[in-house]
């Protein structure tokens, strides 16, 4: 059954480039090497020169035993994505502006037209004691 790999771009991998916390890529797979540094052969600093980029040509030129290609598994994190798709840029949140003009109007219309729902209500009551007395 195929696994799934986590997919990193180049420039995702090239973010990783401290002695603590080191990337790798090579042959299009990416390896987090931060806890190898002190124990690689030709010193952390040939390994940090290789972050950043595409170090395929250095590891190759460097003639790894089969063995050292074996340790590598273990710092396996993903894979290099060969075809990154554009990034999609982040929607921007805008929050209108709330008209503080807006509750001095509803208060200023309330009271200019208080005698609207007050003749509703008075009429109401009118109608609802005339139809109790009718009974």
């Amino acid at each position: 059954m195929p696994t799934l790999t986590k997919l990193y771009s180049m420039k995702e991998a090239a973010l990783h480039n401290t002695p603590d916390d080191c990337w790798v890529v090579v042959d299009g797979k990416i390896y987090d090497v931060t806890k190898y540094l002190e124990d690689h052969p030709g010193g952390a600093d040939v390994l940090l020169e290789a972050t950043g980029k595409d170090a395929t040509e250095e590891f190759d030129d460097a003639g790894h035993s089969k063995s050292a290609k074996e340790l590598m598994q273990d710092y396996f994190v993903g894979e290099l994505d060969s075809d990154p798709t554009p990034e999609i840029p982040e929607m921007e949140v805008f929050r209108k502006e709330q008209d503080t003009g807006f509750a001095r109007k509803l208060m200023d219309d309330v009271v200019q037209y208080w005698s609207i729902p007050a003749a509703v209500i008075g009429i109401s009551a009118v109608v609802a004691i005339l139809y109790a007395r009718r009974k």
